[in-house]
């Protein structure tokens, strides 16, 4: 029973900082452009889509976990190395999930201009949809690989900080 409530505790724990950080970044997003929450959401999904916004908050929500864990102050070595391993795990599946978007994006791109004659008469449409499927592709890949490498320095910062402490004296 101990052990569920513990996993509750942590589970709620980062699905608080996971929302409270989406807030900030919406709140920043709000301030640097002229858009409105709302716009900003339709944006969202449309650049970006249903599929890769869940698979992303869910790496994001795995490593934030990991993370939690991490610093539960009555973990064995062992177990933290686990804790660890699990959150650099996750945080590197953000830069993969982004890098995979980029080449769907430009496989996208290449097979919208392979699949339709080009004429004048044709060129804004084609063209309309290669950028579609090029901003797929470039804003997962702008989004994605900064968002894994914050998380991989949250988890290896926070590990090296709780080793060092273990290290240094009681007094220190």
């Amino acid at each position: 029973m101990h052990r569920a409530l513990n996993i509750a505790e942590t589970g709620s724990r980062s699905l608080s900082y996971v929302l409270g950080a989406g807030v900030i970044g919406l709140a920043i997003a709000v301030g640097a452009t002229s858009m409105g929450p709302d716009a900003i959401a339709r944006w969202t999904l449309e650049v970006f889509g249903i599929t890769f916004i869940t698979l992303f908050s869910a790496l994001i929500f795995a490593t934030v976990y990991c993370w939690a864990r991490l610093g539960d102050g009555q973990l064995t070595a062992r177990t933290r190395t686990v804790w660890l391993e699990g959150g650099l795990h996750a945080a590197n599946g953000v830069s993969t999930l982004a890098l995979t978007y980029t080449l769907l994006g430009i496989s996208l791109g290449i097979g919208t201009l392979s699949d339709q004659e080009l004429t004048p008469s044709t060129v804004q449409h084609v063209i309309s949809q290669l950028t579609d499927h090029f901003s797929l592709a470039f804003m997962t890949t702008v989004v994605g690989l900064p968002t894994s490498a914050a998380l991989r320095a949250l988890i290896l910062i926070s590990h090296s900080r709780i080793e060092a402490q273990e290290e240094a004296p009681c007094g220190s």
